[in-house]
């Protein structure tokens, strides 16, 4: 039975990475020129510098594929990939508010829902997979630190 699993689970992992390059097409194609918005705005001492963005982004975005394909290969379609899509949706999300529409109030509130996302993630996924729920960490980490972000620049704006 094992051994019939494993194509389909290793099937699996394209879909999961195709899933997030689409998350992250979308936040590139309404954030064209985030990079020049992004060093007009006033930012707070503790920002971090433009070019750090793409690659966090990518790492986070292999885990996150992979942590999602390690759920589903462990139990297959659970309410857990609901909101492991759910949360991916607002993570398309935030980038299109906060710099496509300047919408910083509105890319808060969306951001702090994000973040309420992934932590019920993490908290699913951990019943299922721990490393899985691990892989969201360093996510749900870098989303506190842009929710932060995101409120000191709305504040200062």
């Amino acid at each position: 039975m094992v051994i019939a699993r494993q194509p389909k689970r290793w099937a699996g992992l394209p879909i999961f990475a195709l899933a997030l390059a689409l998350v992250a097409v979308v936040g590139s194609l309404s954030a064209i020129n985030a990079g020049s918005e992004y060093l007009a705005l006033e930012r707070p001492p503790w920002a971090p510098p433009q070019w750090l963005f793409g690659p966090a982004w990518t790492v986070l975005y292999v885990m996150i594929a992979i942590s999602g394909w390690l759920a589903w290969s462990a139990r297959g379609r659970t309410p857990a990939l609901g909101v492991y899509a759910a949360q991916l949706v607002l993570n398309a999300a935030w980038t299109p508010l906060f710099f496509g529409a300047e919408r910083y109030g509105l890319a808060v509130a969306e951001i702090v829902v994000l973040w309420l996302a992934i932590v019920v993630n993490v908290v699913m996924f951990r019943r299922i997979s721990r490393p899985a729920a691990w892989l969201l960490v360093p996510y749900l980490l870098w989303v506190t630190y842009a929710a932060s972000l995101t409120v000191a620049i709305w504040r200062l704006n």
